[in-house]
């Protein structure tokens, strides 16, 4: 019994000095309504990722769920789309990183509005980078890229 003596000690300062740093801002649904606040339904697309919003019988956009690494774990995030495929909004839903929160900053995520599929969409280009959370910042980046690759041009 002699390990216990030292092992529980270490483990409970690994445990204390290693805090969970995981901040769920929004949920799926808040972010659908701060993203289309006129819609009345949102219809599923694609299961748990890709939805469209609709106010009545018009189309109001498509919102789009994704998931990134940052550094070391899951950013989730969400592109609200136009109904022809430009971004509309960007929002981080839950950051998980200890460092590097500052994508969620709004006009780091205004650099987005407005890109299509044909955008450059980089960092140090068209999206500035965040010192302390160059590799967040690019992911998601990417990310957003991908989702207008994928769906920008399905969308209308």
């Amino acid at each position: 019994m002699i390990w216990v003596r030292y092992t529980l000690p270490a483990a409970t300062i690994v445990s204390i000095a290693s805090p969970a740093y995981a901040v769920r801002y929004l949920s799926i649904e808040e972010a659908q309504k701060e993203a289309f606040p006129s819609a009345t339904h949102f219809s599923e697309v694609q299961e748990g990722r890709v939805w469209k919003a609709e106010a009545g019988s018009k189309v109001m956009g498509f919102f789009v769920f994704d998931r990134v690494v940052g550094k070391h774990l899951f950013i989730d995030y969400a592109v609200a789309l136009t109904p022809a495929g430009a971004v509309h909004k960007v929002e981080i839903l839950e950051y998980r990183e200890s460092y590097g929160g500052e994508i969620r900053s709004p006009s780091w995520l205004a650099q987005f509005v407005g890109k299509t599929n044909g955008s450059a969409l980089k960092i140090n280009g068209d999206i500035r980078n965040i010192s302390g959370a160059t590799l967040s910042s690019t992911h998601v980046t990417e990310g957003v890229k991908r989702i207008l690759a994928t769906y920008g041009s399905r969308v209308r």
